[in-house]
């Protein structure tokens, strides 16, 4: 998890965040559905002799949330596209300093 929380913090380059945010997230993934498990515990189905039972909400949810990560990373790699196309680079510091460069030609009055 901290790795993946290093490499979007670290990173200046916009793909390497992406990949850090996805490394991040499969390992929230992972530790969330290892609470779900039960050690000893079977399919949660209802018959005599069964105590232990391990909940397969986790697992749902996980599900719905492995949706929601591939349809954030499709996103945020279709607006690093859109970056790459207006400012011709997709490194952060970069993008920076050109938005500081257009903000002074505008309070200067220049084009």
């Amino acid at each position: 998890m901290m790795m993946g929380f290093y490499i979007v913090i670290s990173q200046h380059n916009l793909i390497k965040k992406i990949v850090g945010l996805n490394v991040f997230q499969v390992s929230v993934f992972v530790f969330y559905i290892s609470m779900g498990k039960v050690k000893g515990g079977t399919a949660p189905v209802f018959l005599d002799g069964f105590e232990i039972y391990s909940n397969p909400l986790p697992h749902v949810l996980i599900l719905t949330a492995i949706v929601v990560g591939v349809a954030t990373s499709a996103l945020a790699l279709a607006l690093t596209v859109r970056i790459k196309d207006t400012y011709g680079t997709i490194e952060e510091d970069e993008i920076e300093a050109l938005e500081t460069e257009d903000q002074e030609k505008e309070k200067e009055g220049l084009p």
